[in-house]
């Protein structure tokens, strides 16, 4: 049996994974579900990316997490990324990016996504330094496969999510590509949170090297839309 970390994307919490972690869990498996800095309810919004990928590491060695298997949903990939690198050896045995982030060496998240994505993040900042998406870009972009109800109850559920993480740019002691682990892309057929012109797969996810490659339906925000088959291509990701 495996241990699961699921690292959750901008807007989003862990408990909102709770419906994709019971089938896992109901499997045999062993599940965690980190909140990262500045995420929860009530967090600082002025907090960055490396204080995100520091509450992942710190989440393995309170809880002695050790040959996990490490999820990241889209931001979830760049700060995956930061945490396998800074981790002991032995910590992770697979990274699964779930239309997620592959950062190298000294990029930023700003860096790899479209422009008008930049633009809008810096006309909606708040006082408090945090970004929330527009429901019409959710609606028709990240949760498109969704019923109108379905969309406005998962919008709901979001949190402000802190800018200066788009912002910051990773440092890495080598890129995704180098490394000697399990590297598997979840790619959503119906994803359009990044156009076409810069998709998740493969522009991203060749960035990882040799990698597992896992298809599925549903748009970037599938885990409220079908948590049973994500939690199912989860373990397809995941296995040996």
């Amino acid at each position: 049996m495996a241990t699961f970390v699921i690292v959750h994307g901008a807007w989003h919490e862990g408990a909102l994974f709770e419906e994709v972690a019971a089938p896992i869990r109901a499997a045999g498996h062993t599940v965690h579900l980190p909140t990262l800095a500045g995420n929860g309810a009530g967090g600082n919004k002025g907090v960055g990316l490396d204080d995100a990928i520091t509450s992942v590491t710190d989440y393995f060695a309170e809880h002695s997490i050790t040959d996990a298997v490490l999820i990241g949903h889209s931001y979830g990939g760049m700060v995956i990324t930061g945490a396998y690198d800074r981790l002991p050896e032995g910590s992770v045995r697979r990274l699964v990016y779930w239309s997620a982030f592959v950062p190298n060496d000294g990029e930023a998240l700003d860096d790899l996504v479209p422009p008008q994505y930049v633009d809008l993040f810096n006309q909606l900042e708040a006082e408090d330094g945090s970004v929330l998406l527009p429901f019409p870009v959710w609606r028709e972009a990240f949760i498109n496969d969704a019923t109108l109800e379905q969309a406005q109850a998962a919008y709901d559920k979001l949190n402000p999510h802190p800018h200066k993480t788009f912002q910051d740019k990773i440092s890495l002691r080598s890129n995704p590509a180098e490394w000697q682990v399990g590297k598997s892309y979840i790619h959503c057929q119906e994803d359009v949170a990044l156009p076409a012109s810069l998709p998740w797969h493969p522009r991203l996810s060749e960035k990882l090297g040799l990698y597992r490659y896992v298809w599925m339906p549903g748009s970037h925000e599938v885990c409220f839309t079908n948590p049973a088959l994500l939690a199912q291509k989860f373990m397809e990701a995941g296995r040996d």
